[in-house]
């Protein structure tokens, strides 16, 4: 059973917009996603944050609706997703990072 997607859109503490979401992003899904995307990137900041730390699992229906904004995007993902996102090319299109272990 895959875990629910959850989306929102929120200010950093310097004004930029971060978009985040946690669960899993597939082809059920993804339209609330790409919405959000839509969201975020129609607005004032020229780089939106997109925040994947708490996703555990996307396809390429989540690939596809990040591919067009790629370039105005700075991912911060789970480092499980790294694979993919370097795989599917987006890594040379948006600038990614892994997200902070939470070891501590």
């Amino acid at each position: 059973m895959s875990t629910p997607l959850t989306v929102r859109i929120d200010r950093a503490a310097d004004g930029r917009l971060v978009l985040f979401a946690a669960g899993e992003i597939d082809a059920s899904n993804v339209a609330d996603f790409a919405e959000a995307l839509d969201a975020g990137t129609n607005g004032d900041s020229d780089t939106l944050t997109v925040d994947l730390s708490e996703v555990e699992y996307l396809d390429s229906a989540a690939i596809n609706a990040l591919a067009p904004h790629a370039e105005t995007l700075q991912i911060i993902a789970n480092p499980v997703l790294l694979r993919v996102l370097t795989v599917s090319g987006l890594a040379e299109l948006a600038k990614i990072r892994p997200a902070p272990s939470s070891d501590a």
